[in-house]
């Protein structure tokens, strides 16, 4: 029997992956896992109830394009956050979950060819590994461009050669970034909206760590892009309730952009796509309208933030994040430090490498660790601890 090719040379995905590293070894202590980014913060209290009196929902199919209350909650949502008024029908789509959306994009949105060529998909270096899959999925070259300290851990795509970029269909970016933290500024959007603008390529802006940061909202790319007077179509946002609202296992999410765009979107989800349960998306109405408890949320993460520079205070290398809720931190060899973390002092961590690609024989995040700063704050603390101890002391 023949098989596809096309994802033939993908890795292990990075959590099986660090099992097969991992478990071989006793770990050294009783576990702290700082592994997976899955929030452990309280989700509101009321969703049980909003489940419950819309439950008849679960007899009927849900709607594809999600409910007009969801879709005009969503669109409120990114008219207070960002101040850009979207056509609530037509520029915003319910998503289960953005995996599907980041993914699903690319299939309904990225041409055959660009420039006459094969097209290419632009992606940072370490990435969420839905984009890879994606730009695989529709035949496109993936270009894993470098994020790291040299670029303030975001990708440099106007370092690109005009050649990569006249064939750029899509560039993916994420910001706040996962896993370095980093935020992109508003001269940081224009620039790339600009690069969108004279190469004409579109930018899906994975802003799922948006509502998680110490101090100041980060700048998002339709707000810029709508600043701008840039094409409507340029910008396809996703966002989330899985870190914002603490409900990952909801799975919902949504992309909003160009009326064009969406509606190529919701095509093909309405052959291929799997619409959120109609009592889910009474959650996510609820969730969507609501700041109190993300407002609660973002202090515990402050909470997390004041530790962590408490904790390594003084460690050559450590860098606050600027939001979201992962460390990105120095080592010299991210796989054996993460055995040797585990090993001795039973913290469980995950290897930058897992998280990106080699290209010309250098692997971004090699040199890295992950630790995600999810757990109850006082096990976050004795993880940190013991992390800084194993690792770092002198």
């Amino acid at each position: 029997m023949a098989f596809p090719e096309r994802f033939s040379n993908l890795p292990a995905y990075a959590f099986p992956r660090l099992r097969a590293l991992l478990d071989p070894y006793a770990p050294g202590a009783e576990p702290v896992n700082m592994t997976i980014g899955e929030p452990t913060h309280p989700f509101p209290d009321w969703v049980t109830d909003v489940i419950i009196q819309h439950a008849a929902g679960f007899s009927n199919y849900p709607a594809n394009d999600g409910t007009p209350e969801l879709q005009a909650a969503i669109s409120g949502w990114i008219a207070r956050r960002y101040g850009v008024a979207l056509e609530t029908a037509t520029q915003v789509l319910p998503l289960n979950g953005t995996r599907e959306g980041l993914f699903n994009a690319c299939i309904a949105l990225c041409p055959e060819t660009k420039a006459g060529k094969q097209p290419v998909v632009l992606t940072p270096n370490p990435f969420y590994q839905a984009y890879a899959v994606a730009a695989l999925a529709v035949g496109a070259e993936p270009v894993y461009v470098p994020a790291s300290e040299a670029t303030g851990n975001l990708p440099d795509y106007s370092s690109l050669s005009e050649d990569i970029l006249n064939r750029t269909a899509v560039a993916y970016i994420c910001s706040p970034a996962n896993p370095q933290g980093a935020v992109a500024s508003e001269d940081d959007w224009r620039d790339l909206i600009g690069l969108a603008e004279r190469f004409d390529f579109q930018i899906f802006a994975d802003e799922c760590y948006s509502e998680i940061y110490r101090d100041t909202p980060p700048t998002g790319a339709l707000e810029v892009a709508a600043k701008m007077g840039a094409d409507p179509e340029r910008v396809v946002l996703f966002n989330s309730l899985s870190k914002r609202s603490n409900l990952p296992g909801l799975r919902s999410g949504f992309a909003a952009g160009g009326p064009d765009s969406i509606r190529r979107m919701k095509q093909l989800r309405a052959y291929a796509g799997a619409p959120l349960p109609g009592p889910l998306q009474a959650v996510a109405v609820r969730a969507w309208s609501d700041e109190a408890h993300v407002t609660a949320n973002r202090a515990l993460y402050a909470e997390k933030y004041a530790i962590t520079d408490e904790v390594f205070a003084g460690v050559p290398g450590y860098t606050a994040p600027e939001a979201g809720f992962f460390l990105w931190l120095p080592v010299p060899d991210g796989e054996a430090s993460t055995v040797r973390l585990w090993r001795e002092a039973g913290v469980r961590v995950l290897p930058g490498a897992y998280l990106a690609r080699e290209v010309n024989g250098q692997t971004p995040g090699a040199d890295r660790i992950r630790v995600a700063m999810v757990a109850e704050k006082d096990d976050m603390r004795r993880g940190l601890i013991r992390l800084r101890d194993c690792l770092y002391a002198s």
